[in-house]
C-alpha cells in the first residue's frame, strides 16, 4: 500500500495504491488514510495486497475504478476466482439502488442462487450441480435488473443473489459459463451528489442510460408533495416581493412625498396667514436659492445663536444684511411664526428691522438688517484689566435706546409683544452703535390687561424673572422683561457677567446692592458726573430687578427715570429671594411644571 499526499489551493488531495489500483483518490479512500483524504461514505480496505469494498454487509474485491465515467467494478470474494460457491453475502440490485452511494448501471443482471427439494426441468434455471446433493437441488436464474424470475416453483426459495454482467441474447447458458460471468463481476455507478442525496433520506436514480451516466435524487411522493409546496411558496414570496417592490413601495414613496409636500404647504401659508391676519408689515418672502445667492454660499459667518448660525449677506441693491439660518430640530413652527411675525410689522429705531424670510421645506432663514458692531456683549465687559470702549454718557445712551425698544414692544395699541430673551447677545448695535433688539424666538403676543400663561420655562438662566421658573414669585407679565433688562443694567454699571461670579452663589441684585451700599464699588476712577451716571444705573437696574414684579416700574418709567435726574432716585428695597425656599436662579431648571418649586435656600451672601 502506497499514499502520496499534495495540497492543492487548501485542499488535500490524496492518492492510494493496492495490489493493481493504483490511483485510489476522491471520493474514495483507504482505511488509515488522513481524515482529510477522500470520503468516509466510500472508503476502501487492502487485504492481501488486494482493494477490498465492505457493501451491505457484503465482501467485494475492487477490480477497476474508472473515474471519468464514475464506475467502480466490484466482484463477490467468494466467486472471484471460478470456484463453486454460494456469495459472500447476498446482494440484489434492489439493495443497490437503495443503498444511497451507488446505482446499479442498467447493463447488470442479477443472478439468484434458488435451493430447491425438487428437480427443475424449466430452462430459465441452470442447475449447479457442485451445490446439489441427492435431497436438495441448486439452481441459478438470470433476471433482468433486479427483478426476479416469474414463476418460481413452490418448491424452491431464493437463497442467495448478486449482480453480474449479462448479455441477455445468449440462452441455455451451463453453469461453468455463468461461473466465468460471475468472475467478471458487476459495475456500481456513484456521484458526489449521490451521496448528499443518501445523507437527506433520499435515494439515486440512474437517470440517463447515455455514458456518462446521470443520476436524479428520488424523495418518494412525501417528498415530491413538499417540493411542490416549497415551490409554491416560493412563487408566493416572489409574487409578494414583486408587488412590494414594484407596487407598494412606490406608493409609500409617493405617499410620504405627496405628505411632505402638503406638510411644507400647510407650514408654510400658517407663516403667511398668521402675517395677514396680525395685519403686520409685508417682510419679502425668499426663495432659498435667493438666501444661497445673497450670502455667497455663506461664506461668512458672523455667529452662532440658540437657534441656528448668522452669515452676512447682500441685496440686489447692495444693501448689507444679516440672514440667520435656522436649525430644523431646534426651532419648531411656531417658533418660526413668532419671530416672523413679531418683528415682521414692528417699524422702530431701537428694534432690529426685518427686511424678509425664507420658508421652504425643511430650511428656515430671516434676512435682517445688518448690524455691523456686532452685539453689545462685545463692549460693556471688562477684560484683562482693560476698560470698557464707551464712556459712561455713551453707555447711558445705549441703556436708553434699548429701555425705548423695550418700552415700544410693551406699549401696542391692543396688545404687546413680550420678549422674554433680553441678555447682551441679543442687543445688537448699528454703525453708529444705536442699540437695537433682537432675537424674538421666545417672543409672545398677549393682550395688556392679560397676565401671560406659561407652559414651560423660557429664556435665559441668569436673565429669566423669578415668575419665569417658579409661579410662587408671581404671574408672568411684561415686568418679566423689565427684571431681565434691569439685570443688563447691573451689568453694565458693574462691569461685571452674572453669570461670571466665580464660585458665588450670590443672587447678582443682591450683590450689586451690597456693594453700591458699602461703597465698595470702585468711582474714583471717573469724574463726578460719570460716578452719577453709574450709581444712576445702579440704582435703576436694583428697581427693575425687585423680587415680587409689583414692585417694578414699567418700562414707559424705565424710560422717563433714565431721562430723568438721580436726584428724583430712592435707594430700593435690597433685593431678595429669602422668603420662599428656593434654589439659585443660575442653576438649570427642567421644563417639567412638576419641577419649578426647587426646594433649597437661594439667598447666599457674598
Amino acid at each position: 500500500m502506497f499514499l502520496s499526499i499534495v495540497t492543492v489551493r487548501g485542499r488535500t488531495l490524496c492518492s492510494s495504491v493496492c495490489g493493481n489500483i493504483t490511483n485510489i483518490r476522491h471520493p474514495f479512500r483507504l482505511v488509515g488514510d488522513p481524515p482529510d483524504c477522500g470520503n468516509i461514505g466510500y472508503q476502501l480496505s487492502c487485504e492481501n495486497n488486494k482493494t477490498i469494498l465492505n457493501f451491505n454487509s457484503g465482501k467485494y474485491y475492487v477490480k477497476k475504478i474508472d473515474y471519468e465515467e464514475g464506475i467502480i467494478r466490484l466482484v463477490d470474494v467468494n466467486l472471484a476466482n471460478g470456484s463453486c460457491s454460494f456469495p459472500y453475502f447476498p446482494l440484489s440490485m434492489g439493495e443497490v439502488l437503495w443503498d444511497g452511494r451507488y446505482s446499479g448501471l442498467l447493463t447488470n443482471r442479477q443472478v439468484d442462487f434458488l435451493n430447491c427439494s425438487e428437480d427443475l426441468t424449466d430452462p430459465a434455471y441452470t442447475r449447479v450441480p457442485c451445490l446439489s446433493g441427492n435431497a436438495h437441488h441448486v439452481f441459478v436464474s438470470i433476471s433482468d435488473y433486479f427483478f426476479l424470475p416469474d414463476g418460481i416453483p413452490e418448491s424452491c426459495v431464493s437463497t442467495s443473489a448478486v449482480p453480474t454482467i449479462y448479455d441477455k441474447s445468449k440462452k441455455n447458458l451451463s453453469y461453468e459459463t455463468i461461473s466465468k460471468i460471475l468472475e467478471e463481476g458487476f459495475d456500481l455507478g456513484w456521484t458526489d451528489g449521490c451521496w448528499d442525496c443518501w445523507s437527506t433520506g433520499a435515494y439515486c436514480n440512474l437517470a440517463s442510460e447515455d455514458e456518462p451516466y446521470t443520476y436524479r435524487c428520488n424523495y418518494g411522493d412525501y417528498y415530491a408533495i413538499w417540493e411542490v409546496i416549497l415551490a409554491l411558496i416560493e412563487a408566493f414570496l416572489t409574487v409578494i416581493i414583486l408587488i412590494v417592490r414594484f407596487i407598494l413601495l412606490p406608493l409609500v414613496v409617493f405617499g410620504f412625498i405627496l405628505h411632505k409636500y402638503i406638510t411644507t404647504r400647510k407650514k408654510n401659508k400658517n407663516v403667511d396667514n398668521f402675517v395677514q391676519s396680525r395685519q403686520l408689515g409685508t417682510p419679502k418672502r425668499y426663495s432659498y436659492t435667493d438666501i444661497i445667492s445673497m450670502t455667497n454660499n455663506f461664506k461668512n459667518k458672523l455667529g452662532k445663536g440658540g437657534f441656528g448660525s448668522v452669515y452676512m449677506g447682500q441685496l440686489l441693491d447692495g444693501c448689507l444684511v444679516s440672514v440667520k439660518l435656522l436649525e430644523t430640530l431646534k426651532v419648531n413652527e411656531e417658533n418660526f411664526i413668532n419671530e416672523v411675525a413679531r418683528i415682521g410689522g414692528i417699524c422702530h429705531y431701537n428694534v432690529v428691522q426685518l427686511v424678509g424670510f425664507c420658508s421652504e421645506g425643511s430650511k428656515r432663514a430671516l434676512v435682517c438688517e445688518y448690524m455691523p458692531n456686532g452685539s453689545l456683549e462685545k463692549y460693556i465687559f471688562s477684560r484683562r484689566g482693560k476698560a470698557h470702549k464707551f464712556s459712561w454718557e455713551k453707555l447711558q445712551e445705549i441703556a436708553l435706546g434699548m429701555a425705548k425698544g423695550i418700552e415700544f414692544l410693551h406699549r401696542g395699541s391692543d396688545e404687546c409683544i413680550l420678549h422674554f430673551d433680553i441678555k447682551p447677545e441679543n442687543i445688537l448695535l448699528d454703525q453708529n452703535f444705536t442699540p437695537k433688539i433682537a432675537a424674538f424666538s421666545l417672543a409672545k403676543f398677549y393682550a395688556k390687561s392679560d397676565f401671560v400663561s406659561m407652559r414651560a420655562t423660557e429664556g435665559t438662566m441668569g436673565y429669566m424673572a423669578p415668575e419665569l421658573i417658579s409661579r410662587d414669585f408671581g404671574d408672568v407679565s411684561s415686568k418679566s422683561d423689565v427684571y431681565s433688562f434691569g439685570i443688563l443694567l447691573l451689568e453694565m454699571a458693574s462691569e461685571r457677567r452674572n453669570v461670571d461670579m466665580g464660585s458665588s452663589n450670590a443672587f447678582f441684585p443682591s450683590w450689586a446692592y451690597d456693594q453700591l451700599d458699602g461703597g465698595e464699588i470702585e468711582l474714583e476712577t471717573v469724574a463726578d458726573s460719570e460716578a452719577i451716571t453709574v450709581k444712576k444705573l445702579l440704582i435703576i437696574g436694583l428697581w427693575c430687578t425687585q423680587v415680587k414684579a409689583s414692585d417694578r416700574p414699567s418700562m414707559s418709567r424705565v424710560v422717563e427715570i433714565l431721562q430723568g435726574s438721580i436726584n428724583e432716585l430712592k435707594m430700593p428695597p435690597r433685593p431678595s429671594l429669602s422668603t420662599p425656599q428656593y434654589v439659585s436662579l443660575r442653576e438649570p431648571l427642567s421644563d417639567s411644571p412638576k419641577e419649578l418649586l426647587i426646594p433649597e435656600s437661594m439667598e447666599r451672601s457674598s
